[in-house]
């Protein structure tokens, strides 16, 4: 694909290179590398080629760069097959229409000459509530866009529903990467782990990418998926973008800034359902009274005895590489996650859990847990089916399914039905123990969050052992 200014001056010629733009014919050029580098902070010179590289990622940025500059381009770097007109059968919510325009407004290359056949160049990140269809604006983007597309998800399960929804949509095929299959066609869909491994060989293969549930990204190894794809057109799907670690700045450098935001009370009412969160606090039995003071005695006392402060993910890294070879730091830890335990799956909060399952009664309800031994102590003892990471893949579609048809109306589960599965609608849920995550919380607020037909109200229990650490944790989630 050549693209040459007004006058006849040697192309600078573009080509994609295993996750790189190689750039020949730089040095003299109308756009030359000093000028550049304001708008492509990341040029280098590649002293193997005489020339210059940019990692993928930044495509975008020096096509615009070189267009601003009236260079002469002779651009190699995009693959693309022919994708015929896609057509999405799903009509737009007027929230979702916004959220799409406001991400298409992003195009880096909208003010660029036509460019024939190579995509458009929008770039943000979308931030909707779990339940308000997501996927759907996606699709619409893929429509809109029409070339070859990757979507970026976490999870086998979200990898089978978006394989689902894209035949269902555009029909077959659709490749993917992951799940022991490893098949590209021009709209593939990928877990992360497998885009990881192969973004490099494909980064020239696509035109637009879809990171669903983006906050993945700010993993260490998984910024690079996005920085070895030449895909000029991005975008990033999820329910919480902030992250307290303070990742989400390395994701706007990587996918495009947060460029349009829906809160759930904004849709509450209309588009989802109305909510009411009832926390209830519980006390622990004289017993796990005692035993929760002085196994957090022992915790307390070794921090102030080390000065770790406890402030910052930091402080409890330096306590876990302490215990590696400190004795008193490794009871220490043993210590804390024994109080932990008692306080996250105390007596009393099971007995409240009962009374919570017997006021509603025949309704769907979701009881979530943070750890796998309380979710299997619920299910025992409430007779409750039960999904946590041990749970097999035909198992928990079993269940699943059972649960949407209504032969189960009550499941639990440890934190794997936060994201990345599609769950069946229910009006309850329980957080019977928790992370100070305020993603988590929102993530299974969402849950229970689509209509009913009776229009009634969806309630979400925090239940909480009160005079503990758990407090702080509920606060934070919130």
């Amino acid at each position: 694909m050549t693209r040459a200014s007004s006058d006849d001056a040697t192309p600078i010629e573009l080509r994609y290179e295993d996750g790189t733009i190689r750039i020949d014919g730089l040095e003299g050029a109308s756009g030359s590398p000093s000028s550049l580098r304001a708008s492509v902070p990341d040029l280098e010179a590649d002293p193997r080629t005489d020339g210059w590289r940019v990692p993928a990622g930044s495509y975008a940025a020096l096509r615009a760069a070189l267009t601003d500059a009236d260079a002469a381009i002779d651009d190699r770097v995009l693959d693309l097959e022919s994708v015929s007109d896609l057509h999405s059968a799903y009509e737009l919510r007027d929230y979702q229409e916004t959220a799409l325009e406001a991400w298409l407004e992003t195009d880096r290359w909208a003010d660029a000459p036509s460019l024939d056949s190579v995509p458009r160049a929008p770039a943000g990140v979308l931030e909707l509530p779990t339940g308000s269809g997501k996927t759907v604006i996606a699709l619409a983007a893929i429509e809109r866009l029409s070339v070859p597309t990757l979507v970026v998800v976490p999870t086998i399960d979200l990898l089978e529903q978006w394989v689902g929804e894209l035949e269902r949509e555009f029909g077959p095929p659709i490749g993917r990467f992951g799940g022991g299959e490893q098949r590209l066609e021009p709209l593939t869909v990928s877990t992360y782990d497998s885009a990881y491994l192969k973004a490099d060989s494909v980064g020239d293969r696509f035109g637009l990418v879809v990171f669903d549930e983006v906050h993945h990204l700010g993993g260490e190894g998984y910024r690079e998926i996005p920085r070895l794809l030449a895909a000029p057109a991005r975008v990033g799907l999820t329910a919480t973008f902030e992250r307290p670690d303070g990742a989400h700045e390395v994701i706007e450098e990587i996918v495009g800034p947060l460029v349009h935001r829906v809160d759930v009370d904004e849709l509450a009412g209309d588009h989802l359902a109305n909510y009411d969160v009832k926390r209830l606090e519980v006390s622990l039995t004289p017993d796990e009274r005692e035993e929760y003071e002085r196994e957090q005695g022992v915790f307390t006392d070794y921090l102030a005895k080390s000065n770790i402060e406890m402030r910052s993910g930091s402080d409890y890294r330096e306590l876990v590489k302490r215990s590696g070879s400190d004795p008193e730091a490794r009871e220490a830890l043993l210590a804390r996650q024994r109080a932990r335990e008692i306080m996250l799956g105390s007596e009393n909060k099971l007995a409240t859990l009962a009374d919570v399952l017997d006021d509603h009664r025949g309704e769907r309800t979701i009881v979530f847990t943070a750890h796998n031994d309380l979710a299997y102590d619920v299910s025992e003892r409430f007779l409750l089916p039960t999904i946590t990471h041990q749970t097999g893949a035909a198992e928990r579609r079993e269940i699943l399914e059972r649960f949407r048809e209504g032969t189960y109306t009550r499941i639990a589960t440890s934190n794997v039905l936060d994201e990345g599965v599609d769950v069946p609608d229910a009006n309850v849920a329980v957080v019977l123990s928790g992370s100070g995550s305020e993603r988590e919380f929102t993530q299974r607020l969402g849950r229970i969050l689509r209509p009913t037909a009776d229009g009634s109200r969806a309630l979400l229990y925090e239940v909480v052992s009160e005079d503990t650490g758990e407090e702080r944790v509920a606060r934070r989630r919130r």
